[in-house]
């Protein structure tokens, strides 16, 4: 990493190994260093599965280590209004959002900058695995550079005024050496397991999360024959692609359904809001499950205008390899891509996120799929 003049940076400390690196390397560099923890959940954080407790003292435990100043900030309103409501919109639609990307667009990127730069911060540094490059005044996110670990899929919507202000060292590094200096340098969580799941939700049962905020009407669950198998407790409990918890067995029946053989695993394949019926179809390569074409819209690109219609490549879930496809259509509504080889379970509601080598172009929400 090349040096750059000592500044006033602060860091987001969130109790895990990745950002607690991140803070002693750039104290390393040089730079005035500052610790915030944000607490951004609080209806039940009394429950066993919330960790901001613990969270909080490993961060604490990790600036004493380090020797920074740490505070702890309460972003927990900000959060409701601007990611929980949304999350719950698009769940009560039907559809599957991924709220860690307007988490980081809204809160981590917006009300912690903010926050930062009233404490007199010339640049914030969070411990995502990304990179951000400047070129000629343009700043560009960059993939990380450990392909396991690249969450550029996550930062998608952050613009110039955000990536200026940014900097992310651990993404010039394998989490491997992450976990390596952490060890070295005697900090007490360099052995914490990563952090999984939906940062409000944490480790919970994800359905009874959820079941205390919306209404739900249970209705029917069909196969592609329109034969009727049992029944959903609800749309917006299932997402496109599942397998597991639908909660039918194998239909047993002379002459399998198309796609699969008798005992072939089913997976939630459509969902028809209007009549309140889940699709379900047998066997991972069903033609419902597999989509040449997606529309998205809700559009953010990095570089504060769409990309040029031509070939790239495109992510529609987190973990998943880059596709090939091309933009026949981009703006700051609507995007369209088709795809060389077909997306599998594409979900309206998460991103589509495009990307020009390590370059992440930006992208948008998953409208549709065909």
């Amino acid at each position: 990493m090349s040096a750059a003049r000592p500044q006033r940076v602060v860091v987001g400390l969130s109790g895990g190994v990745d950002s607690a690196v991140t803070a002693h390397l750039l104290k390393q560099q040089g730079h005035e260093v500052v610790g915030i923890f944000m607490k951004n959940w609080e209806d039940d954080d009394d429950s066993e599965y919330c960790s901001t407790r613990q969270d909080f003292l490993d961060a604490a435990s990790v600036a004493d280590v380090l020797g920074i100043e740490i505070e702890h900030v309460n972003f927990a309103a900000d959060y409701k209004d601007r990611v929980f409501a949304d999350f719950l919109r698009e769940y009560q639609a039907g559809r599957t959002p991924n709220p860690d990307v307007l988490c980081n667009a809204e809160i981590k990127f917006k009300a912690f900058l903010d926050h930062a730069m009233r404490l007199g911060a010339e640049k914030i540094a969070t411990g995502h695995y990304a990179r951000v490059r400047e070129r000629e005044g343009r700043f560009e996110l960059l993939k990380g550079l450990d392909p396991l670990k690249d969450q550029s899929y996550f930062l998608h919507r952050l613009n110039q005024a955000q990536l200026s202000k940014t900097m992310f060292p651990v993404g010039e590094l394998p989490k491997t050496e992450v976990r390596r200096i952490a060890a070295e340098i005697g900090l007490p969580n360099a052995k914490k397991k990563d952090s999984t799941g939906i940062c409000f939700i944490g480790e919970r049962p994800f359905r009874e999360f959820l079941n205390k905020y919306l209404s739900n009407q249970p209705g029917l669950i069909k196969d592609d024959r329109g034969r009727t198998l049992g029944e959903h407790v609800g749309l917006s409990f299932y997402t496109l692609g599942q397998r597991k918890g639908i909660g039918i067995g194998g239909v047993k029946e002379k002459g399998a359904p198309r796609g699969g053989g008798e005992h072939d695993a089913w997976f939630v394949a459509r969902k028809d809001m209007a009549a309140n019926v889940l699709y379900v179809v047998q066997g991972h390569d069903h033609s419902w499950l597999q989509s040449h074409t997606l529309s998205a819209d809700d559009l953010s690109w990095v570089a504060g205008n769409a990309p040029p219609l031509s070939p790239c490549a495109a992510k529609t879930r987190y973990r998943q390899a880059d596709a090939a496809c091309s933009i026949d259509a981009a703006d700051h509504a609507h995007l369209r891509l088709s795809f060389a080889q077909p997306q599998w379970a594409v979900t309206p509601g998460q991103s589509a996120v495009l990307y020009d080598g390590d370059i992440c172009l930006g992208g948008g929400v998953i409208s549709g799929a065909a």
